[in-house]
């Protein structure tokens, strides 16, 4: 358990929140003013818990002072036994190292991989999917970019997705598992004799976090403009407005051509490349770092076949977490609670293992 010292850390920076959200002045800057409203949210559990806690505690106390007059009182006592250890679990589960960009916005990319025109029509698939929980999330998404096939599917598609709110929990504490090798296995459109096919399209997603460190070289980077397209690429504006960044030392290549003007499309690739730059940057630190370590679930390798969609069976499958459920239907509908919840779940209890057993990397 926590030690006190620290708890009384985080009530106090609990109250000097409180205390500085109350100031006027403070919200006459938005960007601190969410800042500040995250923390604060986020602690807000942790402090509820750490009050239920103490009261709980002395309670206890005074239940077993009554009870020595007064024998009615051991019930009380036995209540109160089995309530502590909930409450002092549920802080150590609130206490877990949170992920720092858990509460940020993302930028997902879905890319067709192995499969052809059944892959573009996949990727089109799970971009609805995504497009449809987001809905449900009561979040806002904007296709960035995209890339479209013959048929109508997405060779490529670029889609930002932002939470409304200052919540403790943002769009990547929930879509950060998604990154990696999507199968599916179905008879496709263009298959005429009936035969289930097994194709394949890439998600790649990270968080656009509001500080963006890592800074990049303008001689580092080839601009391109064009007109944008609309459906089977048909130009949409005779201006070159789009805009296409290309960062030389890494190959990455971040599009924009859904805002109104030129400057703006340029500005938004260029966040997005930055946020992308940072996040390739950061999961090569934490790869070095854990070379003789592996995640049970994970978000980085986006070579691993992270999950399944089965249309015969009406299954998904998590390989990760061994999830199965014969609801795909309702998946692609946007029910991705179920797959969500456990991932959310199984991370949960690895880190609390590792919080158990502090020498086991050792």
């Amino acid at each position: 358990m926590v030690d006190r010292d620290s708890l009384q850390g985080l009530l106090a920076e609990h109250a000097e929140l409180e205390s500085q959200l109350g100031d006027p002045e403070v919200h006459a800057d938005a960007d601190r003013a969410r800042k500040l409203g995250r923390r604060y949210a986020e602690l807000t559990p942790i402090v509820k818990t750490i009050h239920q806690l103490d009261a709980a505690r002395g309670d206890l106390e005074a239940a077993r002072e009554l009870a020595r007059e007064d024998p009615s009182f051991a019930g009380e006592i036995d209540r109160l036994s089995e309530r502590i250890p909930e409450l002092e679990s549920r802080l150590a589960e609130q206490l877990l190292p949170r992920d720092p960009y858990d509460s940020s916005d993302v930028v997902m990319e879905i890319k067709s991989g192995a499969g052809g025109e059944e892959s573009a029509l996949f990727a089109a698939d799970l971009l609805q999917m995504y497009l449809r929980y987001v809905e449900q999330m009561g979040w806002k998404a904007v296709v960035l970019d995209a890339t479209e096939s013959d048929l109508g599917g997405y060779k490529d598609v670029t889609v930002s997705i932002k939470a409304n709110g200052d919540g403790p929990d943002g769009v990547w504490a929930r879509l950060k598992y998604e990154g990696g090798v999507h199968r599916v296995q179905r008879v496709p459109t263009t298959e005429s004799q009936g035969r289930i096919h097994t194709s394949a399209a890439g998600v790649l997603i990270y968080p656009e976090p509001e500080e963006i460190e890592v800074e990049v070289d303008p001689n580092d980077v080839r601009i391109d403009v064009f007109r944008a397209s609309g459906p089977g690429g048909q130009s949409v504006n005779t201006t070159d407005s789009a805009v296409r960044i290309t960062h030389l030392p890494t190959g990455v290549v971040v599009s924009c051509q859904n805002e109104k003007s030129q400057i703006q499309n340029k500005a938004r690739a260029m966040q997005v490349l930055q946020a992308r730059l940072q996040a390739m940057a950061e999961e090569e630190a934490a790869a070095k770092a854990s070379d003789t370590r592996r995640s049970q679930v994970r978000t980085v390798d986006r070579s691993e076949r992270v999950r399944t969609y089965n249309f015969p069976e009406n299954r998904i499958s998590d390989h990760r977490v061994n999830y199965k459920a014969y609801n795909l239907d309702q998946v692609l509908a946007g029910d991705l609670s179920g797959v969500i919840n456990a991932l959310r779940e199984a991370d949960r209890t690895e880190k609390l293992a590792e919080q158990a057993s502090p020498t086991a990397d050792g």
